[in-house]
């Protein structure tokens, strides 16, 4: 089953194109990178998918059905079961661990019981159970990225979209950081869309690697990493 569908998607900010007649099939559990420079038009392909942009032209559709055509939205972000996790992680530095993640539940309007239970399961998964109650500035970067990735899981989203997540991180906890996002995606089976400028992490993460360049994204070339060859 295809999770998301672009089909002849265009861009432009101030009369630049910045994604040209874009067409890409995104299967169902796969792990699939955009590899790139910076400015190439990574992040704006991830909003467009989030529904935070509308493509000048072309189609968008998320598990089937039609999300945005033509500069009209028709499924707003979160009718899109779609989770993004930021470069920047954009934490609330004024909540806890446990209210990042709470956050998102609290929205949607789960009981409070519910609500629970999902965060005392996603803190266990991504290891911070011993950190529900510290705020992110008193935490390392990366636990910060672990609060960043579980406040998406706990949302139980199909697509994880993930935007340059360990660019700031150093070389060492960058490798142990990809590794568990790989073992958490294989556990949970999520799709996911991660955007990186780094080729080793794009070959490392991917099942199938997405170049992007000059507007244009390459079909992508599958292949098997093993998560534990590198680090």
């Amino acid at each position: 089953m295809k999770t998301v569908t672009m089909d002849s998607v265009s861009k432009s900010y101030n009369g630049e194109k910045v994604l040209d007649q874009v067409s890409l099939e995104i299967a169902e559990g796969e792990r699939i990178v955009l590899l790139g420079a910076s400015g190439c038009g990574k992040t704006t392909l991830l909003r467009l998918i989030a529904g935070f942009i509308v493509p000048d032209v072309g189609s968008i559709s998320i598990a089937g059905e039609l999300a945005a055509r033509d500069g009209r939205i028709f499924k707003q972000p979160e009718q899109r079961n779609l989770g993004m996790v930021f470069q920047d992680l954009a934490l609330w530095p004024h909540l806890s661990v446990k209210g990042n993640i709470d956050f998102g539940l609290k929205a949607k309007g789960l009981p409070k019981a519910a609500r629970e239970e999902r965060i005392k399961a996603v803190l266990d998964l991504v290891g911070l159970t011993d950190f529900t109650n510290k705020k992110p500035g008193e935490l390392s970067g990366g636990q910060q990225q672990r609060v960043a990735l579980a406040r998406v899981l706990v949302l139980e989203p199909e697509v994880i979209l993930m935007d340059e997540p360990l660019s700031s991180l150093d070389a060492e906890l960058k490798v142990r950081l990809w590794k568990e996002i790989i073992q958490l995606q294989e556990k949970i089976g999520f799709t996911l869309l991660y955007v990186t400028h780094d080729e080793r992490e794009a070959i490392e993460i991917a099942t199938r690697v997405l170049r992007i360049e000059n507007g244009q994204v390459d079909s992508g070339v599958g292949h098997s990493p093993n998560p534990g060859s590198i680090g």
